[in-house]
């Protein structure tokens, strides 16, 4: 395990059926390729080494001595191989035949794990040969040369980074109470699942959501291998299902109905699992009701090199194409919701909003018109104001009127120099001198601007401030801080883009679609510096701050998962720049750069985060101290810069 990512693979041998000894050089030759690209865990099929579909021939005493001595085969070729090889087969223990897995590392058998749940409806009549879990009693018995306890309680896993993982076999995972349920609470943080599941109409479609929903339900990595190709097409065929899945989310699958062999690997993120595990409240209390589990620690191994597999999405905000439209319709949903309840709620007919040109404002703004559209209230009542100042342009003025105007809203235009040189001169500061008494002075004159016109017209301030802004602090105290409602403070600066996008796309005039697409290509600024000699914005946000996709990379993986700087690091790397630093976006010197800008600023930042005014939370990640983010706001960054540092 290195950064938290755990090598998995599921594989799906050619099988012949009641042919052990090619059964067994088949899974061996998949051993091999897995050992060779990293994999410390890997799960086979059910009943693997015989075929699953030996029916009536799995009561030959000679099909099951010939699948222990192809079990020794399987110890002797793995003796010097650190991988953990999980394969099914047939153990007769006195009496009684059970289905079970065979957990194998380094030529040792690590544990055996009987199947609990036996279907016996449909074409599936296993009850006719094996007994289940429950119907046995502990017992120490010798197979493969091997002691071995056999036993009907839960086993997990740990092994040598104490990485823990648990198994269940086809219906058990079909069951009202899967055994998974009880492994994931004693523990485990991955899932493996040996079947034999046939392919049926729907069916498949079924099995996914069943894979993906227990491993969001269990907050765990699930690894699931189905028999393919080369079983009995007796009565039912068996397509080949290899799939992996982290917390809900499917992260690898292979195709079915393959002729040829089958192996999914992947990497699952078990420090990011035990994180969600630690922030799930419900998760631990149902702890108290799990079945104890006996623990088996698997061999030492050596430490080798590590290759990231896995794909890290380097905008964990923005939802991906096929959901873009969906999942901003419902965002603008949410938001036009909650203001909607404030102004129901208050009573009130009538919003004001400071109108930039800029993003966040215009999205506050379409937030606005959505609300007021819903209430069935006047678009008049919101009363939007630009404040042009020092730094404003010709382009974010025009826009932002023209928007105003083509939405049919109220529109004020009250411009903020004259007042902000007296309100210098009171104060003793040289106009000339740019600094940050310049700058937010000018911010806290239009907030307070903007405060005043609620109280004449009876009103309430929406305010623009986004998530990003937030976690970096990028707001001027009491200035553009402050509102009534903040409908962007749940929204980061990289989707804001696409919402607006959306709306000019699906909601608006035309005249309002093109003045909303010039505001999208316009550069992020706060406009509080003067232009420069050809009227151009000398200001850019991304510039002082850095790059907003790197920010908001950093704000969603340490948020959401807690990961430590040299994890959002490595993360980084990949994310943007593939498996080569040298040749991607961003080198590692300005990763590192505006890594440690992030954890500087987010630690000194708290201070106003702490007193923010409401605002819909629209994600999973959300700063409102009143719920999802808790901080001092005198907390020491030093334990996080420093760890950057050392990069």
């Amino acid at each position: 395990m290195k950064y938290g990512f755990v090598t998995v693979a599921a594989a799906i041998p050619r099988v012949k059926v009641a042919d052990t000894h090619h059964n067994i050089l088949a899974i061996e030759e998949q051993v091999a390729m897995a050992e060779g690209k990293g994999v410390e865990i890997i799960v086979f099929p059910e009943l693997s080494i015989t075929g699953y579909s030996c029916q009536d021939l799995f009561r030959s005493q000679l099909l099951v001595e010939k699948a222990e001595q192809a079990l020794m085969h399987l110890l002797d070729f793995t003796r010097k191989l650190d991988i953990i090889t999980v394969v099914g087969m047939p153990v007769a223990v006195d009496d009684v035949l059970l289905n079970c897995a065979i957990v194998v590392q380094q030529g040792t058998i690590l544990g055996i794990v009987p199947k609990t749940f036996l279907p016996n409806y449909g074409e599936f009549y296993e009850k006719r040969w094996f007994a289940s879990s429950l119907d046995i009693i502990t017992k120490q018995l010798y197979i493969a040369g091997c002691p071995v306890t056999i036993s009907p309680e839960p086993k997990v896993f740990i092994n040598s980074d104490g990485v823990k993982f648990g198994i269940e076999i086809c219906e058990d995972l079909w069951s009202p109470i899967p055994p998974s349920d009880n492994l994931t609470l004693a523990g485990a943080d991955i899932i493996l699942n040996l079947s034999a599941s046939d392919e049926l109409i729907g069916k498949h479609d079924y099995l996914r959501q069943l894979i993906s929903q227990q491993s969001a339900r269990t907050i765990s990595a699930y690894v699931y291998s189905g028999c393919g190709f080369g079983e009995s097409t007796q009565d039912v065929v068996y397509g080949g299902n290899a799939i992996i899945a982290e917390n809900g989310k499917i992260i690898a699958e292979a195709a079915r109905f393959m002729k040829e062999p089958q192996m999914m690997i992947t990497q699952v993120d078990v420090e990011r699992l035990r994180s969600e595990r630690r922030a799930n409240t419900t998760f631990t209390m149902a702890k108290h009701k799990a079945i104890i589990a006996e623990v088996i620690n698997t061999k030492p191994t050596e430490i080798h090199d590590f290759t990231l597999l896995r794909n890290i999405d380097p905008t964990p905000f923005i939802p991906k194409t096929e959901d873009m439209r969906r999942s901003c319709e419902e965002i603008l949903n949410i938001q036009t919701s909650g203001l909607a309840k404030r102004l129901d709620h208050t009573g009130c007919k009538h919003v004001v909003v400071g109108i930039s040109g800029g993003l966040d404002s215009t999205l506050a703004l379409l937030v606005a018109v959505r609300a007021f559209d819903y209430l069935k209230l006047d678009r008049k009542g919101i009363h939007g104001i630009t404040m042009p100042g020092f730094g404003t342009t010709d382009r974010t003025h025009d826009n932002a009127v023209n928007l105003m105007k083509s939405l049919g809203i109220s529109i004020d235009e009250i411009p903020i120099a004259k007042s902000v040189i007296q309100h210098f001169e009171d104060i003793g500061h040289d106009i000339n001198k740019h600094d940050v008494t310049y700058e937010n002075g000018q911010a806290r004159e239009r907030t307070q601007i903007l405060m005043d016109m609620a109280n004449r017209v009876g009103g309430m301030v929406v305010g623009t401030g986004d998530l990003s802004e937030l976690a970096l602090g990028w707001a001027t105290y009491n200035g553009d801080h402050m509102s009534m409602y903040g409908v962007n403070a749940s929204i980061p600066k990289t989707l804001i883009r696409h919402l607006v996008r959306y709306v000019a796309d699906n909601d608006v005039d035309e005249q309002s679609r093109l003045t909303l697409l010039d505001i999208i290509d316009t550069p992020i600024s706060p406009e509080l510096i003067p232009a420069d000699e050809d009227g151009n914005i000398s200001q850019k946000t991304e510039d002082l701050v850095g790059p907003y996709e790197l920010h908001d990379f950093f704000l969603y993986n340490y948020l959401r998962f807690g990961y430590r700087p040299s994890k959002l690091f490595f993360l980084a790397q990949t994310a943007f720049n593939g498996h080569d630093p040298s040749v991607g976006k961003y080198d590692d010197k300005t990763i590192k750069k505006w890594l440690s800008t992030f954890f500087r600023r987010f630690f000194a930042q708290q201070f106003k985060r702490s007193c923010l005014p409401d605002g819909p939370k629209v994600g999973s990640v959300s700063l409102s101290p009143r719920g999802d983010w808790r901080m001092p706001s005198d907390a020491c960054s030093s334990l996080w810069l420093e760890e950057i540092a050392g990069l």
